[in-house]
């Protein structure tokens, strides 16, 4: 009776500490599973592998994360759904955030991972253009919702044409590559890192560069809105510290994207040649000079001064922008 009394006794003096622990733990547990739902720009490509390589590894989790990667139907539209908090986190082209915030969105970027300028023409490979001059006379396919679309008449402009000296062909996007493939443009307004590894097959083509014109436009990185970064900061810091470590690996072997992109959506029907290409350049695009020996995903005032100038010039930004209104490195490490 006095033994069964003492652990009675001991189970009552225990209990409210069992119970605490017992609450810690669900709260923690909770919180780890709220789901942090990250939409990525399109359909898989290479520009996605540190997700799908962090999801594939279980990175996410181990790092307390209840990460849901969703696939896109472009940047404009994955902005769209982050500003109206219908998601957490968008990775789109960043450059996308001026005429957004322009029009009341309360988006800003938290993390640019490929920070060069990569919009670019493609030509065939064995063209003699190399200059912006060198498209007199040409025909030019985009979509209208490209970020492409503000930025061709001051591109152009720097080379001396205007759009008289050439044919722009606006088409819907599911006929951008048909139309560039079958040879009924001469030319095909994209970025460097999905195009060139795809045209490769088909029309194996070169670039010129939006730069040339001296016009910048930040490619893919992390946003969020302002509210989100405020309240869900942690979060947001561990998935920018997940991804650099994906990042990492990939720049040291990019087969490890591409079979994380492969093990993740294999209904995709992806060609492994094509996304490492596309992973490659991506890595080839990670820094400016002004990111150099910087963290992976800090971003730096002096390239969005830069981009925010070409910006203001198309008529996409109005003066009076004050740069560090676009993002914020406070969640980079």
């Amino acid at each position: 009776m006095t033994h069964i009394s003492h652990w009675k006794r001991l189970a009552t003096r225990l209990a409210p500490a069992a119970i605490a622990l017992s609450v810690a733990i669900g709260t923690t547990t909770a919180q780890a599973q709220d789901p942090l739902t990250v939409r990525l720009d399109f359909s898989p490509w290479g520009v996605h592998a540190g997700m799908h390589l962090a999801q594939d590894r279980g990175w996410f989790e181990e790092a307390g994360l209840n990460v849901e990667i969703q696939d896109g139907r472009g940047s404009g539209n994955t902005l769209q759904l982050v500003n109206a908090g219908q998601v957490d986190v968008g990775q789109i082209q960043l450059g996308l955030l001026g005429a957004a915030r322009e029009e009341g969105a309360t988006i800003k970027s938290f993390a640019g991972f490929q920070r060069k300028t990569d919009l670019c023409i493609l030509v065939d490979k064995d063209s003699d253009a190399t200059e912006i001059a060198d498209l007199k006379g040409k025909k030019l396919v985009v979509f209208a919702a490209s970020p492409w679309a503000a930025y061709i008449d001051d591109f152009l402009a720097a080379g001396g044409l205007t759009r008289d000296d050439t044919e722009i062909l606006f088409v819907d996007p599911a006929a951008l590559w048909g139309t560039y493939t079958a040879g009924r443009a001469d030319g095909l307004m994209s970025t460097i890192g999905s195009a060139i590894p795809v045209a490769e097959n088909s029309r194996p083509s070169k670039c010129l560069m939006l730069d040339l014109a001296g016009l910048h436009f930040p490619s893919y990185g992390l946003i969020a809105t302002e509210e989100t970064i405020q309240n869900r900061g942690d979060e947001l810091k561990t998935l920018v510290e997940v991804e650099q470590r994906a990042w990492e690996e990939i720049k040291k072997d990019p087969d490890l994207g591409v079979k994380a992109i492969m093990a993740q959506r294999p209904d995709a029907k992806l060609d492994p040649k094509v996304l490492r290409e596309q992973i490659q350049i991506t890595v080839d695009y990670f820094d400016t000079p002004a990111t150099e020996g910087k963290p992976i995903g800090w971003q730096a005032k002096e390239d969005w001064e830069a981009a925010l100038q070409g910006m203001e010039k198309t008529g996409l930004v109005k003066p009076g922008w004050n740069a560090e209104d676009y993002y914020t490195n406070d969640l980079v490490q």
